[in-house]
């Protein structure tokens, strides 16, 4: 495609989605390599993103449509399609005709003329079916209606969902296109308006947050360099961090460079905060990458005393290196995996060990959208096991007075609050100080929105 000029960013879309294996590949990666090669980066970025989202339920309305099960179309078709149908159903901005046309035209420039009446039927005949692209939830039927916001979804002439009063789960599922066990356990946790909200935010567009760095400015100045630089933003969580709107590439904003901040969640923020660091404690971070939680400890402690930070991925351990060197931080000491042992050898007290443990990823869903491919029962029953071992060799590793910070980016209580229990019952030396569980959340009007995710300090006793 070189010297054709840019890309579209439907175009773009189709060439990470056709690459896409949600087994295996991270879609951000993908299209991490391709993305320079659109001028509608943030339309493509949503385009990947939203397909991914809402796979299933995009899909359902494709073979209901087409009249053929998804996997008798042609791969390239119906990523095409998957396209499209987003459009139609989650982006009720763009016109209608704008899809069909832009969608057929991309199905004849790929695969000729054939496949693109193909195309240009399937999507005809959704959109004769939809009678409201912006339906408000409050009034529109359950079955008829996908939901796309907090309070609006796209109403078709038909069910195409079942009864939510009937059987909750399956609703759920196929409404937010999330595995039916994971919203079957939701349901049993927290009842069905909390799940209901969850799925919402699981499936929303995450905001984008900085944290000043309080180590060389306050958020009243960056606020400030951010206005002088026109980017629109508001001051968010008790003031302490900017939500920055519309989309734009963060690596170039005023600051940046010279490391005046970090892009991070107020969930995974908060982490830090919860276990509120001292400056000139020793704390050993185990699994450290990229480094936004071990940053966001050394700014609380103003840059003294010792972070140890490890991780076993030794790619994803650089990336702590180069934030380190980028905000200013000197008291962060990467340490590759291997070599842990002597270090904690020789350090005599340990004040703080975090374990912020791999995990499902089912609070973060929203960023990290191919986790509904990828997560079942089984897999969070190998990741207990993980988690337990990571927590166990924390606990032989602090000293006596000092504290365990355990956190998670899941809501799943298996790996929260009962990984938390059997740890104390386990060990009878050891209470817990404080715990929370933070769910997803998004506004209804969607202009404050979070992860969720866990966090318990357990003390060691003296």
């Amino acid at each position: 495609m070189a010297g054709h000029g840019p890309m579209t960013a439907r175009r773009v879309a189709l060439c990470v989605l056709d690459q896409f294996n949600p087994d295996r590949a991270d879609s951000r990666q993908i299209l991490h390599r391709v993305i320079d090669r659109t001028d509608q980066k943030a339309h493509a970025t949503d385009l990947v993103f939203g397909v991914i989202r809402n796979r299933n339920a995009v899909d359902m309305i494709i073979a209901r449509s087409g009249g053929v099960p998804i996997d008798r179309i042609a791969g390239r078709i119906v990523n095409i399609l998957r396209i499209g149908v987003y459009e139609l159903i989650y982006v009720p901005t763009t016109a209608d005709y704008a899809v069909v046309n832009e969608a057929v035209n991309l199905a004849h420039a790929v695969s000729g003329k054939k496949q693109s009446g193909f195309v240009n039927a399937v999507l005809r005949n959704i959109t004769r079916a939809v009678t409201q692209r912006t339906a408000p939830l409050k009034t529109a039927p359950a079955q008829n209606t996908l939901p796309h916001s907090p309070t609006h979804g796209c109403r078709f002439d038909m069910p195409v969902l079942g009864d939510p009063q009937t059987d909750p789960a399956v609703w759920l599922a196929d409404a937010f296109s999330l595995p039916q066990w994971l919203t079957g356990e939701w349901l049993d946790e927290f009842g069905f308006e909390k799940s209901k909200q969850i799925c919402f935010a699981s499936n929303r567009r995450p905001g984008v947050y900085i944290q000043p760095n309080t180590l060389k400015t306050s958020i009243q100045s960056l606020a400030q360099k951010f206005a002088d630089a026109e980017i629109e933003f508001e001051i968010v969580a008790h003031e302490t961090m900017l939500k920055i709107r519309g989309r734009r590439a963060i690596a170039s904003a005023p600051g940046f460079s010279e490391g005046l901040f970090i892009v991070q969640d107020p969930t995974a923020a908060g982490v830090a905060k919860i276990l509120a660091p001292q400056p000139g404690q020793n704390i050993l971070d185990l699994c450290a990458a990229p480094g936004g939680k071990a940053v966001g400890m050394a700014q609380l402690m103003s840059d003294r005393g010792s972070i140890v930070a490890s991780d076993i991925d030794s790619g994803r351990l650089k990336m702590v290196c180069d934030n380190c060197a980028r905000l200013g931080i000197t008291i962060i000491d990467p340490v590759a995996w291997d070599k842990l042992p002597d270090v904690i050898a020789q350090v005599r007290q340990w004040d703080v060990v975090v374990v912020d443990v791999p995990c499902s990823n089912t609070g973060v869903m929203a960023r990290r959208p191919e986790v509904r491919f990828r997560i079942t029962p089984r897999a969070i029953h190998t990741l207990v096991k993980t988690q337990r071992q990571l927590l166990d060799r924390a606990g032989g590793i602090v000293s006596p007075g000092g504290k365990i910070c355990y956190s998670t980016c899941s809501i799943q209580r298996a790996e929260n609050a009962d990984q938390v229990r059997a740890f104390l019952q386990a060990n009878p030396n050891f209470k817990l100080d404080c715990e929370k569980l933070t769910l997803p959340f998004v506004l209804a009007d969607q202009s404050f929105d979070y992860d969720g995710g866990f966090t318990a300090i357990l003390s060691r006793r003296q």
